[in-house]
């Protein structure tokens, strides 16, 4: 797994490389905004997202959306005809859900225990939170104790009738299961998600899983695929509403017109994601 160092490094470069990409800035101009020779700059950011820098700007300009937005459109609806998650899942990992039944989502949780704990991922630490019946909770975190206690109040809130056990070895588990992926290595064991929402919100998360690594969608399109064409601005606010970052893709859905749009954990942190998605299944084939 990636230093998440690594990763704040990297996502100061892309902060400058998508206000600047229309100049297409040298190598040497980048590594100097991060304070690195072009040399080390070239290993660290290579060995991060599996491509060189230049390559991966490209991934970062509006065009490139709105074209993989174009050349995905047919094969992302095959894959919702046929139920599958995509052509090319980028961690080959096998994700199920199960929503709470009536009961457990009235008492709130209540007699459940949820596991919890921070760890390292490759796109800054995050917070884990698991049940015995699959992953409830995984959400981002910024470098500071206050966004970990938000973090760790936004899981008491959604659950408030549970008993939070703090696990770090399961969320160390989990992290290691999720981002530890390699080119040509099958599924690591299959992952199940515990997801407590609304009928539509769950239906939106399901279709959301079935979006490949590499493959975007917009807000209007996932609303005609769950058969409510005119509902896309309450789809979003379903996707913003998602409580299990990355494994729910959400960072997959992109505005009309191409361009990224906002993210729960920032928009840095979303074209962070595609990118290393994008570059990483490039590395693959």
């Amino acid at each position: 797994m990636a230093n998440p160092l690594e990763y704040h490094t990297v996502a100061r470069a892309i902060r400058f490389l998508k206000e600047d990409f229309r100049r297409q800035p040298s190598l040497e101009e980048v590594a100097a905004q991060v304070g690195l020779s072009p040399f080390h700059f070239q290993r660290l950011f290579s060995r991060w997202a599996g491509v060189s820098p230049k390559r991966f700007l490209q991934f970062l300009t509006a065009e490139h959306a709105k074209d993989r937005l174009r050349d995905s459109a047919p094969v992302l609806q095959a894959a919702f005809d046929s139920g599958l998650s995509g052509p090319a899942r980028l961690h080959d990992l096998l994700v199920s859900t199960e929503g709470v039944t009536p009961g457990e989502y009235k008492t709130l949780g209540e007699t459940l225990t949820i596991s919890h704990g921070v760890h390292d991922t490759p796109f800054g630490p995050a917070l884990f939170g698991t049940t015995p019946r699959g992953l409830c909770h995984l959400a981002f975190l910024e470098e500071d104790d206050t966004t970990a206690s938000t973090a760790l109040g936004d899981l008491s809130e959604a659950w408030p009738g549970a008993t939070l056990l703090h696990d770090p070895q399961k969320a160390r588990t989990l992290a290691n299961t999720i981002f530890s992926f390699r080119p040509g290595i099958g599924p690591l064991q299959p992952l199940s998600l515990f997801l407590r929402g609304t009928n539509f919100q769950l239906r939106v998360w399901n279709a959301l899983l079935r979006i490949g690594a590499g493959s975007l969608t917009t807000y209007g399109r996932l609303a005609a695929h769950i058969g409510q064409p005119g509902a896309a601005r309450a789809v979003g606010s379903a996707a913003g509403k998602n409580v299990i970052a990355f494994l729910i893709p959400c960072h997959r859905v992109i505005c009309e017109g191409g361009l990224p749009g906002a993210y729960r954990w920032g928009s840095d942190r979303k074209q962070a994601i595609l990118g290393w998605e994008a570059s990483r299944l490039q590395s693959c084939g």
